[in-house]
């Protein structure tokens, strides 16, 4: 298989059909739920909080709160008591079932569960997603995270409703320096490989730089992609804002980075700053807006038209730029 990345794959425009893009419809279903664009912030400490998530509930955005010394029952209640739909985030151990067991036994089910850990094609993901179909079986579950067919597969055997592929390519990740593993680098043909197996969505995780790399990951076969750095840095934005010379930065960092663990232990994150960026909602708007765009070009009126177009491999052994299906 060929081996790319965002950064030098380009995809190829179609005849164009509409008469203006804001007629181009960025929308996605996952879970029986339609969001304005196939787009999630990363459940990271400095990139939501309850508040972020809340709003994005309110307005039509999916969103996964994060894990992090958070009470999950206390969360799943307030967001049902607001109105809005509940998506959070656990772990495989202990006081994560002790987390199921406390929500069946309030009668809480949230809306979406996200099993979130480094390395997900693991057992201890398949006696989760088990729990969790067994004791919450209305919660829709998303697994991983994985970067192989053979992981995906796997995953949707065990009973996941999605998979989440990406193993390192974030910006405040280092697994691909601390393990020799990953996908940072082959981010996009990873998903790609995981793709063609999949019978469920795929929420591509990880590596996403600009707002077109969100069009080459519904190409690629994701249904929704989920984004750290782009996010991390609003004024929102759940991490400390530091003056550098004058200019003001949000701290962002990484979920496995000591930072957030507290203690320096099977580090495969770091910290980063990144400039403020104003508000998360413009951000989201301009998202939807270049996502409406990349519909346009691909020759559709709706997001999944974006499949349907070619592409190109820019440079390297495929310098020459010749067209692949």
């Amino acid at each position: 298989m060929e081996i790319f990345d965002y950064d030098n794959v380009l995809l190829l425009p179609r005849k164009c059909r509409v008469e203006s893009r804001s007629e181009c419809d960025a929308s996605v279903e996952l879970g029986g739920r339609s969001f304005r664009i196939p787009v999630v912030p990363a459940n990271m400490k400095t990139v939501v909080d309850e508040k972020i998530c809340t709003w994005m509930a309110q307005n039509g955005y999916f969103y996964v709160m994060h894990r992090f010394d958070l009470d999950n029952l206390q969360f799943v209640k307030d967001m049902h008591a607001k109105g809005c739909y509940a998506s959070i985030s656990l772990g495989v151990k202990r006081p994560d079932y002790d987390t199921v067991d406390q929500l069946v036994a309030l009668g809480l089910t949230p809306e979406y569960i996200t099993i979130d850990i480094a390395h997900g094609h693991a057992d201890s993901v398949k006696n989760m997603i088990g729990y969790l179909k067994q004791h919450l079986p209305k919660a829709f579950v998303i697994a991983g995270n994985v970067a192989t067919p053979e992981a995906i597969i796997d995953l949707e055997n065990w009973g996941a409703d999605a998979t989440k592929v990406g193993v390192g390519p974030g910006k405040v990740c280092i697994t691909k320096l601390k393990t020799g593993f990953g996908t940072g680098g082959w981010q996009l043909s990873a998903l790609k490989w995981c793709a063609r197996v999949a019978t469920k969505p795929i929420i591509a995780d990880g590596g996403i730089r600009s707002h077109g790399d969100i069009a080459k990951s519904i190409r690629f076969g994701a249904s929704m992609v989920m984004i750290g750095s782009l996010f991390a840095g609003h004024e929102e934005s759940p991490g400390k804002t530091v003056e550098v010379d004058g200019a003001l930065f949000k701290e962002y960092y990484g979920s496995a980075s000591d930072f957030n663990k507290g203690e320096y232990k099977h580090v495969e994150g770091k910290r980063i700053l990144e400039p403020i960026k104003g508000k998360l909602a413009e951000t989201l708007i301009e998202m939807e807006q270049d996502v409406q765009s990349s519909i346009s070009y691909a020759g559709g009126t709706k997001l999944m038209d974006v499949r349907k177009v070619n592409y190109v491999i820019l440079g390297g052994d495929n310098a020459g730029e010749h067209l692949l299906m």
